[in-house]
């Protein structure tokens, strides 16, 4: 049976992903709504992400002489309020600071939140309820992330982003209510914690996440295309499409927090990688096919997403004393992981080449993933196996 505690974690990793993938649906509306070029409103996507790398670390430095459980009220306090007013805000430069205060604290809740689930969580089973936290990121984007884009064609965006901060309310409801107060790392200092960023480890484990996970990114930043000029599914069936993405991502988190349970936390990062790439390459073979395109969407997304919880347990495992700063930088590492995923995979579409040619990129990405998680295991000596 679940525990309450850990439903509530997830509830703000539900709000998170609905604020950050829902922009994408409804982009074109909020163009349209302010009179700018889509490629323009694409700055509030990645203003967003900026946040998310500024403030993942920072928000967790300030945050470390606090309780975890009032940390992550605050926290979503701060959600609440940030996306609150960027349903009502006037103007686009107002949304565009709005847009890079949301993300502040998402980096800083998933550290927290990683470090709270595996302390709360049976021994032996950290990894699985750290992907029960990350289960609500991939019901928003199996449920949410629809329903806001549906409300947002139909009716108004703003609608849609003051649900979402009535979301990041509810969350603090639930916090304040099921999560246990938890013993916070107040007695380490921040000079201490900071010296985690003077080893090797840190910045290896930085690059195999900023790597690793482009591979994801560089598929499903350009899955739209590949399916409507690859595939030739008519343009109405990409929503079934994502669908079974975010299906897939559902079971692939679960089962990614299991395997790092059952093998160790750096050889499942080894497998998942390997398995991403593997999947992409059967794609980027396949994908003309329409029925081997829905299955692989399914397949794809249950294999990408299986590498979240792994590493966030790399980090956790390797940062002692310094969990949950290297659990808010690993959140960051994830967001340079799709920029770095959009950006490389859509050169060879500047470039002129087939619309599958993205997955070449991203096949490459998980590879060296994998290849830098071994590299890890090979210099650390002693395995992490929690």
């Amino acid at each position: 049976m679940l525990k309450k505690s850990l439903i509530s974690l997830a509830f703000g990793s539900f709000a998170i992903g609905m604020t950050e993938f829902t922009m994408m649906g409804i982009l074109p509306d909020i163009a349209k709504d302010l009179q700018i070029d889509i490629p323009t409103a694409g700055h509030l996507i990645a203003l967003y992400a900026l946040g998310v790398v500024v403030g993942a670390p920072l928000l967790v430095m300030l945050a470390s002489k606090y309780p975890s459980k009032k940390v992550l009220i605050g926290l979503m306090l701060l959600f609440t309020i940030f996306n609150g007013l960027f349903a009502f805000a006037p103007e686009h430069n107002s949304l565009l600071i709005l847009r890079f205060l949301s993300g502040l604290p998402h980096g800083a809740f998933f550290g927290v939140g990683s470090v709270v689930a595996a302390k709360i969580a049976e021994r032996g089973k950290e990894a699985q309820a750290i992907s029960i936290m990350f289960t609500g990121m991939t019901i928003a984007n199996l449920a949410g992330v629809p329903l806001g884009t549906f409300v947002g064609h139909h009716f108004s965006w703003r609608i849609s982003y003051a649900v979402i901060a009535l979301f990041g309310l509810a969350t603090m409801l639930a916090i304040k209510v099921w999560l246990p107060d938890v013993k916070s790392d107040s007695d380490t200092s921040l000079t201490s914690q900071l010296k985690f960023f003077k080893t090797w480890k840190a910045w290896l484990l930085v690059a195999v996440i900023s790597v690793g996970t482009g591979g994801l990114f560089a598929w499903l930043s350009y899955i739209a295309p590949l399916m409507t000029n690859v595939a030739k599914l008519n343009p109405n069936q990409v929503p079934v499409i994502m669908i079974l993405v975010g299906l897939g991502m559902f079971f692939g988190n679960l089962i990614g927090g299991k395997l790092s349970d059952t093998i160790g936390s750096t050889q499942a990062a080894i497998v998942c990688f390997s398995c991403m790439a593997t999947s992409l390459v059967i794609v980027y073979f396949t994908s003309h096919i329409p029925p081997m395109a829905y299955m692989m969407s399914f397949v794809t997304g249950i294999v990408s997403f299986t590498i979240g919880s792994p590493l966030q347990m790399m980090l956790i495992g390797t940062a002692k004393g310094s969990e949950t700063l290297a659990a808010a930088a690993g959140q960051a590492s994830f967001n340079i992981g799709n920029t770095f995923g959009a950006y490389f995979g859509g050169l060879p579409l500047v470039y002129g080449f087939a619309y599958n040619s993205p997955l070449l990129v991203g096949i490459g990405m998980a590879l060296s993933g994998a290849l830098l998680a071994f590299s890890f295991l090979v210099l650390n000596k002693k395995p992490q196996n929690n």
